[in-house]
């Protein structure tokens, strides 16, 4: 064993000692080139407040970098860095620009390094930022209860009708539930992507989306079929709230980015749409509980399950919003729903062998198309 260990050591020490050895020394200087310091700076947060602007910078490039000026509108302006100095590789610091910046107006901010390279930042409308306080908790809690948990609500209250339905009845709303989630994960899945773009480049996030979205989808299963059964009932009802709750924490964070950067119209369209693009999950949910019992208790569980995190995205995207961690988060949603639609997907396929009927049939095609177009209709108010 010893030895074995031995020789998974020696190699990887081996391989950092080469990389030490590159890096200290100037393995280009016989080509007669050099490899110029590749400097890059991405703004993470912007606040603007009664003291002017500040900004949430993070350095992701090869080389250490020096913030040396600063214009904003074309003029060059004193400010202030914490902490102060050359920042190292994917260091953050604060800058504290004492500008009076004019309410509903543009800005053009430009960093120049003290290697003469520029990089630039523009806030589109300038606001002042939400700052903490109980009343704007209570009120972004607010505008997450109405894109979460009411339209959930609404949905599960079609349960009873549910009920009623026959055979050919479950395998469409199956249908209809599958054809949802697979545009649901394209949604995420993009929202995650275009985020990822908007991060430090050295965090490749796109690639991060892709992975935390392949392992949670590969845990979630794991732990659902932990049995050695697919989940159903209360349980895929459960997996089908936690998968589209991760969803509703991408559509909170993007209402709560858009109050805070004061795109209020935008904001209110994003909170109508988004209700009437979720009362469907409500139903989705409510589909694998029609051969269950459930407790009133459960129906409220679900709800929280799938709505609440609504809340929590507007939170983080009105204070505290990152678009590195917002990637990360839509990537886990990626997981789940896939890991929803898996498990739905086979619920199907049980339910239409034991009432002796195949699960590809019309009913099913019209189902999951239907279930598509009901989820891109109402799409269509909250993307232009």
């Amino acid at each position: 064993m010893r030895k074995t260990l031995l020789w998974i050591i020696l190699p990887l020490v081996a391989l950092a000692l080469a990389i030490g050895v590159f890096l200290s020394s100037n393995p280009l200087e016989p080509l007669g080139v050099s490899a110029p310091p590749i400097e890059k700076l991405t703004v993470e947060r912007t606040l603007l407040g009664d003291q002017g602007i500040s900004l949430l910078v993070r350095t992701s490039g090869s080389e250490p970098m020096q913030i040396a000026q600063i214009q904003v509108d074309g003029a060059y302006w004193q400010f202030t860095q914490t902490p102060p100095g050359e920042l190292p590789r994917l260091q953050t610091a604060w800058i504290k620009l004492p500008y009076p910046w004019v309410r509903d107006e543009a800005h053009h901010i430009r960093f120049i390094t003290d290697t003469g390279i520029g990089f630039d930042h523009e806030i589109a409308v300038a606001v002042p930022t939400p700052q903490f306080s109980l009343i704007r908790i209570l009120a972004y809690a607010l505008l997450g209860l109405y894109i979460g948990v009411m339209p959930v609500t609404l949905g599960m209250l079609f349960y009873p009708a549910l009920k009623q339905l026959g055979g050919q009845g479950m395998k469409f709303i199956l249908a209809l539930t599958v054809g949802m989630l697979a545009f649901l994960l394209v949604d995420t899945l993009e929202e995650g992507l275009e985020l990822a773009t908007k991060s430090a480049s050295a965090f490749s996030a796109s690639a991060l989306v892709w992975l935390v979205a392949i392992t949670s989808f590969l845990a979630i299963f794991a732990i659902g079929r932990q049995g050695g059964k697919s989940p159903e009932g209360k349980a895929l009802a459960s997996y089908l709230a936690l998968g589209i709750g991760w969803h509703n924490l991408g559509e909170g964070l993007a209402v709560g980015t858009a109050f805070a950067a004061g795109e209020a119209a935008l904001g209110s369209l994003l909170v109508v749409g988004f209700t009437l693009h979720n009362i469907t999950e409500g139903i989705g949910i409510a589909a694998p509980l029609v051969d269950a019992r459930p407790k009133f208790t459960t129906f409220l569980s679900l709800i929280a399950l799938a709505g609440l995190p609504a809340v929590i995205g507007t939170w983080i995207g009105a204070f505290t919003f990152s678009p590195h961690w917002a990637a990360v988060f839509l990537g886990i949603g990626v997981g789940a729903i896939l890991q929803v639609m898996v498990e739905v997907g086979a619920y199907l396929i049980r339910t239409a062998h034991r009432s002796g009927s195949n699960w590809l049939s019309t009913v099913s095609l019209i189902g999951f198309s239907l279930g598509l177009a009901i989820m891109y209709g109402t799409a269509l108010l909250v993307n232009f």
